[in-house]
């Protein structure tokens, strides 16, 4: 499906707040009318037209505030703070670009204006993290205990954007949430300048150390979902975890240097994906240069992944991305775990692989094209996944209860 874009990085970020559709968070009518201001390829006009949009939306949402409109005034900022967001991940990279900061800060604003007007209304957290914090959000589903829904960021969005993609639609099942990034995350990246680690497990357990003290909270009933690249996080923290009674990973993922090596080999270097990841930038040379001359790539390689790290070239990244493993650790996942995996989805190429490894019980849920949800993490139909994912993590809740 295209909406308007020939160049594919920037058709993909324009289908991305489809994603936030359902729950409110954005119009089709409005995307459009961005797209149409924008002329190919020209990432300066993506900025600045995503900008315009979202102010005059947040300025119509103070005015209904003011007048009392509050069911207005809501949905406004919540689709203001959508293309706030969609504002900058085109400019991601080192350094980092002024208009990355002031797009961060304006979503952030719009959310909390947003968060204050539900009922009850969202609750902004900082949880204490190896002498800084880490920016969070918590949604109670009332008086509790009450079971609890973790969930773990990947390379690209912010905690911002898990609102749509995770919490309302756990909370409306009477489910608290808790969303937050960790390390190379959203304002943590671009803010507090600290990169991806591959211990998230250390991340994971400062998060529930802090969120377990809570008396809406039944520690019995604890699940952890990851998506995209936080597919492959949680379920590394997971095997470390025995406060985690399910986990959800969105896609199913494996070691992230098995993912370069598929790359390499579709690049027709075997030699180079045997050699990882003892490999030189000489030796990657050949690589590199198509990585630059392919806007995708250059995006996803060089803007986001060597920035996320904190790396400044190929070879480096394939070192790092050596630490970020599952294997090792997959044996030693307790609770029961749902895999998926998209029909159109690169990053779930690895899901049976991970599927195959688990000792748990485990249970894979497909999607397809029929489904209108074979993208990444289903963005274009994020409530397929809701009702299958959540129907499920509902039994596995159910039987703690019954089971204790």
């Amino acid at each position: 499906m295209k909406l308007a874009f020939d160049d594919p990085l920037f058709e993909t970020w324009l289908q991305r707040p489809l994603l936030n559709i359902p729950e409110g968070g954005a119009e089709i009518g409005e995307i459009l009318a961005v797209a149409t201001r924008i002329p190919e390829g020209d990432r300066h006009a993506w900025q600045q037209a995503w900008t315009d949009m979202a102010d005059s939306l947040f300025d119509q949402a103070e005015q209904c505030q003011r007048y009392g409109h509050l069911v207005s005034a809501r949905q406004l900022y919540l689709r203001a703070f959508t293309y706030y967001r969609n504002s900058y991940p085109l400019l991601y990279g080192a350094p980092v670009d002024p208009r990355v900061i002031s797009g961060y800060q304006r979503e952030t604003a719009a959310f909390r204006c947003a968060a204050a007007l539900f009922t009850p209304a969202l609750q902004s957290m900082e949880i204490p993290f190896e002498g800084t914090t880490l920016p969070a959000w918590f949604y109670s589903a009332g008086p509790g205990p009450r079971p609890l829904l973790i969930c773990v960021n990947g390379y690209d969005e912010t905690l911002h954007t898990m609102h749509f993609a995770h919490a309302v639609a756990a909370q409306r099942r009477g489910w608290n949430v808790l969303t937050f990034d960790g390390p190379g995350q959203g304002r943590v990246l671009m803010e507090q300048g600290l990169h991806l680690r591959a211990d998230w497990e250390k991340v994971l357990a400062a998060v529930i150390d802090e969120i377990i003290t809570r008396p809406e909270v039944d520690n019995r009933r604890i699940a952890l979902v990851g998506w995209s690249f936080g597919g492959l996080l949680a379920a590394r923290a997971a095997a470390a975890e025995p406060r985690i009674s399910a986990l959800i990973v969105d896609p199913g993922m494996w070691d992230l240097l098995e993912a370069i090596r598929a790359m390499l080999r579709k690049f027709g270097a075997d030699e180079l994906a045997d050699a990882l990841p003892d490999v030189t930038d000489d030796m990657l040379a050949p690589v590199m240069h198509v990585i630059n001359d392919n806007h995708s790539l250059r995006w996803s390689v060089v803007q986001r992944g060597f920035w996320a790290h904190g790396v400044d070239t190929l070879a480096q990244y394939i070192q790092e991305a050596a630490k970020f493993t599952v294997s090792d650790r997959v044996k030693d996942i307790q609770c029961p775990v749902l895999v998926t995996q998209a029909e159109s989805d690169a990053m779930g190429a690895f899901a049976p692989v991970f599927l195959d490894a688990l000792r748990s019980k485990k249970h894979l849920v497909p999607f397809t094209a029929a489904d209108g949800a074979d993208g990444h993490c289903q963005t274009n139909a994020r409530s397929v996944y809701h009702q299958r994912a959540y129907d499920w993590l509902s039994n596995v809740f159910d039987e703690a209860v019954r089971f204790g």
